[in-house]
């Protein structure tokens, strides 16, 4: 496979296939200390706290764009580079790097399936220590399109052409465990939490497409939908958006004010 050509979910076997191509970055966003004690080979590791920008009551904002910029060319990202990102939690991290890359005007970028516990359990080399990031100069461009704010979300609820996802855990999306001032949902949203779209039998990779357009049916969300998908932070809903994208859905935002910020603002409706 050419480097220059790979898919949007990357299988262990195919980037194993490629190391050391020129034009390729890897991410490491896990543990920092699991990351010193093994790692894919030339992986950098990023700090998954200067992918967010916490702006209470909202806690998973995307970064201050100058700031993102110093990030990413600090990491080594270029204008052709190839982003390769994962972790050692099932890719929600990961998944977050790619959705800012792409708000961030990037969108050569992949994720590697099932990530370190595939990569790992499943025999592909590893190596330990820190590999030393090599800086380029990031010259990406604001890309409103992935990001739902708060006043367009709030704008189009109740639209026939509007699916609303919810990635958190079903107690949450029932009110019954809360982390804001208020507990409960946006009107209108279904729940699919994100780990639901994770096969453990297979180390964390991706259930197959058919088994993810199912359960999105299930949910009345269909591929000519606008979805909008949310969690607490836009961290498990960033997973949930890189899975949509790799299933086809082109009418795609994530709401990053998710509900830190719409569940600890009064003036705004809910449902439990």
């Amino acid at each position: 496979m050419n480097a220059n050509d790979l898919p949007l979910i990357l299988e262990p076997e195919q980037l194993e296939a490629v190391l050391g191509r020129d034009g390729l970055l890897i991410v490491d966003l896990g543990k920092a200390d699991t990351y010193l004690q093994y790692h894919v080979p030339g992986a950098v590791h990023l700090d998954y706290a200067r992918l967010v920008r916490q702006q209470p009551p909202a806690m998973g904002m995307p970064p201050d764009p100058t700031a993102l910029v110093a990030t990413l060319s600090a990491l080594g990202v270029a204008e052709h580079t190839h982003v390769i990102a994962y972790d050692d939690e099932g890719g929600g991290r990961a998944c977050r790097l790619l959705w800012t890359l792409e708000l961030a005007g990037h969108d050569r970028f992949s994720l590697l399936n099932g990530g370190l516990h595939a990569w790992a359990n499943e025999g592909h080399p590893v190596e330990t220590g820190e590999v030393e990031a090599r800086p380029a100069e990031f010259a990406g461009h604001r890309n409103d399109a992935p990001l739902a704010e708060r006043e367009y979300l709030h704008s189009r609820l109740g639209a026939s052409d509007l699916a609303l996802l919810d990635a958190r855990s079903p107690a949450e999306f029932a009110g019954e465990r809360v982390f804001a001032a208020r507990g409960g949902h946006i009107p209108g949203a279904r729940n699919l939490e994100w780990t639901a779209t994770m096969d453990t039998a297979r180390n964390l990779r991706l259930r197959p497409a058919a088994e993810l357009h199912a359960m999105l049916r299930e949910r009345g969300v269909e591929l000519d939908h606008e979805v909008i998908v949310y969690c607490q932070t836009h961290h498990r809903s960033a997973h949930l958006y890189v899975v949509l994208k790799s299933l086809g859905y082109e009418r795609l935002k994530a709401y990053a004010g998710s509900w830190s910020e719409w569940g600890n603002s009064p003036d705004l409706p809910i449902e439990t």
